[in-house]
């Protein structure tokens, strides 16, 4: 379980609003619930929201996509005596007002996120649950302590937008609503869902009017418009006692007939059961009910994987690293299993998908690695389920037309040269991982031959080879391993860098050697079959060790470079601009582990343990129980862009099962 107590929680609150103390932003605490769908509930740890994708209830109208901002929030009222308590907050353009976080006495989350609030001797609880497989927020309140009766009340702020924009007070909103039997009923525009609440034992008092100018102070700092209207219909109020429980549900469905608490108790079941039954460490407890929120549904019998929250969807190249960590290391083989098939199904031209798009629109497929991590991830699947039926059956011709494709050559110049290494890139294409690009500048050229790549093309050809002889072809596993091995002698000649005593980044599209000092060169140690000997991986693993490695991840670049970036804040043209000059990455702790593993002798598992020891604190900031996308390069370490990440929780999770840490 982690908590949070008041100090923390306003503390938390001052650096958001009113700057800390080194000067550097602060995107705040968050908490996060989501549905298996692609929807979720969340906001900051205040209870202010501050980005645009916060709400109460975030709908995935077609799943795992097409996501909206149904609910923002639920202000909240205590009135005692006559006095009012507001529990919620809010920022506007000159103020924060209502401050109900000075009320807040504790944040604690296992399950759920729970939060308890202090008023002049009334103490109620609030947990948050979001449904598995249904666009359903539930609300249980558990009136802890209470002097004499109080009325709560609650006054629902509505959109109905998609989450990526922001809402503006308009004529075309629709008010019009019913409250029956203790159900709220509206449907703000003719394209949104309808949305639900359910408040049994509740009165309505209707007084619509738009709520103007909320302000969202990390859409402000990251430099996007901040500033959101918001509809509300009237005030909902209780009397309520100690000891009093009463529950709300959101939803785009009817729940006339449904039962809150039933509802939480089948949802805290279900929970339960993604730890196996195990007793576990907070650690593993929390990154494996953080695994569950990224492995979401695609069709009725298919799954994949949101790369991160908020405004990621599924990329081909993040659900292969993420797939081991979210679904071997936990048991889920079946998620597993239909997520390799949904990707297989889409490989076009022998790629995968980078990424599937919002709504009808073509997924795209401008990336070199997601391919090659496919093989990867199959064959981590083979190893730890022994489905030979499946991987050989069906996802094996699938392999070999993607291997066909590469020797052959396929979309944006994607081929094998001469040396057999993989050359890939075109001017104004960024392909790899490092794939951040401002208009037509392409920040992190990569066009060549990336380390990384290499890497992950001889795994690609053994994993190829290894796969092919299981299935009596030991004739084409044979010419396969000879190209593999063509790949290590191009490779051990090519890469060294000699003078650094570690790999070079890159082989250009004029073949020379790119010296820059980043993490990629790791992968030619951590991936199943090694291409470098022990004295090469000990050094390239001391450069890493020495240039790169801080305690939430890895630096994408040298801060001795003079293309480093050691802070990711500004418009997005800035941070797009250190995106990879320098971030860090948090995700990279997995091979950074794995190496480490395999090069530090009788002290691997004890240097292993500090690592993750180092790195739990992050649990309790950000999002949390879960692994921000990126921190800044430069200490504090400040987390940053997605609160949740998918490859970030796996790799995490992943090493410290795989090795026990």
């Amino acid at each position: 379980m982690l908590r949070l107590d008041k100090t923390a929680i306003q503390t938390d609150v001052h650096k958001l609003f009113y700057g800390s103390s080194s000067g550097k932003l602060w995107e705040g605490s968050e908490w996060l619930e989501t549905n298996g769908l692609g929807g979720w509930a969340g906001s900051s740890l205040s209870g202010c929201n501050t980005r645009r994708y916060h709400g109460i209830l975030v709908a995935a109208t077609k799943p795992p996509t097409e996501r909206t901002v149904l609910v923002n929030k639920l202000d909240e009222i205590i009135v005692l005596n006559d006095e009012w308590f507001h529990l919620s907050t809010n920022k506007y353009r000159e103020s924060l007002s209502p401050q109900g976080y000075v009320h807040m006495a504790e944040f604690k989350k296992e399950f759920f996120p729970e939060f308890t609030f202090e008023v002049n001797g009334v103490v109620i609880r609030k947990t948050v649950v979001m449904l598995h497989g249904e666009n359903t927020t539930v609300i249980i309140y558990n009136v802890l302590q209470a002097p004499t009766t109080f009325t709560f009340k609650l006054l629902p702020l509505i959109s109905g937008r998609d989450y990526h924009s922001l809402h503006k007070a308009n004529d075309v909103f629709d008010p019009a609503c019913t409250f029956e039997n203790g159900v709220f009923r509206t449907q703000p525009y003719p394209t949104s869902p309808e949305i639900f609440i359910s408040i049994p034992n509740a009165s309505l008092r209707n007084d619509p009017n738009w709520f103007y100018q909320f302000d969202y102070a990390v859409d402000r700092y990251r430099g996007l418009e901040c500033e959101e209207d918001l509809f509300n219909h009237g005030t909902f109020s209780l009397s309520l006692n100690a000891g009093d429980s009463f529950g709300v549900i959101l939803s785009t469905n009817d729940p006339a007939g449904r039962n809150a608490f039933d509802l939480y108790e089948q949802e805290r079941v279900r929970r339960m059961g993604l730890l196996n039954g195990r007793t576990v460490n907070s650690t593993i407890e929390q990154l494996t009910l953080s695994a569950n929120q990224f492995v979401v549904q695609r069709s009725e019998s298919l799954k994949t994987v949101i790369a991160g929250y908020h405004w990621f969807t599924d990329w081909g190249r993040d659900t292969m690293i993420a797939l081991p960590g979210l679904c071997l290391t936990t048991g889920r083989f079946d998620d597993a299993k239909r997520i390799i098939k949904a990707f297989a199904e889409s490989v076009q031209n022998g790629m995968v998908p980078n990424r599937f798009k919002d709504g009808d629109e073509a997924p795209e497929y401008n990336n070199v690695d997601g391919t090659l991590w496919f093989f990867v991830a199959v064959y981590r699947y083979l190893q730890t389920t022994q489905d030979r039926n499946f991987v050989l059956n069906e996802i094996l011709p699938v392999l070999k037309d993607i291997v066909d494709h590469h020797f052959k050559g396929t979309l944006y110049n994607i081929k094998v040269a001469e040396d057999g290494l993989l050359f890939a890139g075109e001017t104004g294409q960024q392909l790899t991982w490092m794939d951040a690009k401002v208009g037509d500048w392409v920040v992190t050229p990569r066009m060549g031959k990336p380390v990384e790549i290499q890497a992950l093309w001889y795994n690609t050809l053994k994993i190829f080879a290894y796969l092919l002889d299981t299935n009596n072809q030991a004739h084409d596993a044979v010419a396969i391993e000879a190209s593999a091995q063509k790949v290590k002698d191009a490779f051990l000649s090519r890469f060294w860098n000699q003078d650094g005593n570690y790999l070079y980044d890159l082989i250009d599209e004029n073949d020379q050697p790119n010296p820059s000092i980043r993490p990629n060169q790791l992968f030619a140690i951590s991936l199943p079959f090694q291409l470098l000997e022990a004295d090469k991986a000990q050094a390239v693993f001391y450069c890493v060790e020495e240039h790169l490695y801080t305690p939430v991840g890895l630096r994408s670049l040298s801060p001795h470079d003079h293309n480093y970036y050691g802070i990711y804040q500004g418009d997005w043209r800035r941070r797009d601009a250190s995106y990879h000059q320098g971030t860090v990455w948090s995700w990279l702790l997995g091979p950074y582990v794995d190496v480490m593993m395999r090069v530090s002798g009788d002290h691997a598992h004890r240097l292993s343990q500090k690592v993750i020891y180092n790195f739990a604190y992050h649990l309790e900031e950000s999002c949390i129980g879960s692994v921000s996308e990126i921190f800044d390069g430069d200490a504090p370490h400040y987390p940053r862009g997605c609160v949740a990440q998918a490859w970030g929780v796996a790799e995490v999770l992943r090493v410290i099962e795989e090795y026990n840490l």
